[in-house]
């Protein structure tokens, strides 16, 4: 048994012939940088890829994938291991402070569509569009109660939208949903030992879920958007990656229309048709 453990581990390590051509492929695909400081974090994420398609090695997994056409197959569950999904409701709260304070003011005064268009971009498991959804949802009640709105969720990763759509949290996850959100748009479970509650159907109604590849030229998302959140992702690009998904969120966004992007990151040195408004927030001219 020893013997097979120590085969298996010998067996089972990433080579840098593989790393780079996994890495390339991912890039290629996603926009995502993998440098070779990530190749261990790589290795220790396709672990469990190799467990549930039986491969033995990542050669043979890496000689299905490019050699044999498995990445017709493979390619969206590659992409899924290798992503990071960190997601927190009220991520970054200054950015929902901003919205009720002076964007959404400035919108419905601005624009006469009955119903608001937003757009989690890289929504993750969903704790950032469902925030978004209690915002709007609480704004309008009381500002424009004959508004309605609307939020797309979208993401590359069919994991985590699989989460998202079910709307099912541990507690802790929820902790910084203010209490009178939390009793309006969220539920306990009946089973107190499960540790865990759910947004509400109401609410949950008011998303749309998709997958979306922000490397793609274009973005089948309907009609502009009043808000677009784009935030924590664009760090994970280069720069010509950066510009590349950068235009293609504006041109999704109406004249007058807010982009949010994540505190870490900037549009410095970028040729884009909006203006900062606030930190990481962008009104397009």
């Amino acid at each position: 048994m020893d013997t097979a453990i120590r085969s298996q581990s010998l067996d089972d390590r990433l080579s840098k012939r593989n790393f780079d051509l996994l890495s390339k492929y991912i890039y290629d695909y996603s926009g995502i940088k993998m440098p070779l400081n990530k190749m261990t974090m790589l290795e220790g994420r396709l672990r469990r890829r190799l467990r549930l398609t039986g491969m033995t090695s990542f050669d043979s997994y890496c000689d299905y994938l490019f050699k044999h056409g498995g990445l017709e197959q493979e390619a969206i569950h590659l992409i899924d291991a290798v992503t990071t999904n960190k997601t927190d409701f009220f991520r970054e709260p200054k950015h929902f402070d901003y919205m009720v304070s002076h964007a959404l003011p400035d919108i419905l005064k601005s624009f006469g569509d009955r119903r608001l268009r937003t757009w989690s971009s890289a929504c993750s498991t969903g704790a950032e569009p469902y925030t978004m959804a209690m915002v709007l949802s609480e704004y309008l009640g009381a500002k424009a109660p004959e508004r309605d709105y609307f939020v797309l969720a979208t993401d590359l990763s069919t994991d985590v939208l699989d989460k998202a759509k079910r709307g099912i949290y541990q507690n802790e996850l929820l902790q910084p949903v203010p209490g009178e959100m939390m009793r309006k748009y969220v539920m306990k479970s009946a089973d107190n030992r499960r540790h865990e509650m759910r947004i509400s159907p109401k609410l949950r109604t008011k998303l749309g879920f998709a997958r979306l590849n922000l490397m793609d030229d274009k973005y089948p998302v309907g009609d502009p958007m009043h808000i677009i959140f784009c935030r924590n992702v664009l760090i994970y690009f280069d720069k010509p990656t950066q510009q590349h998904v950068l235009n293609r969120l504006c041109d999704c966004l109406l004249p007058g229309g807010y982009l949010f992007i994540g505190h870490s990151e900037t549009v410095t040195g970028f040729d884009l048709p909006v203006k900062q408004v606030a930190n990481t927030v962008f009104k397009k001219g």
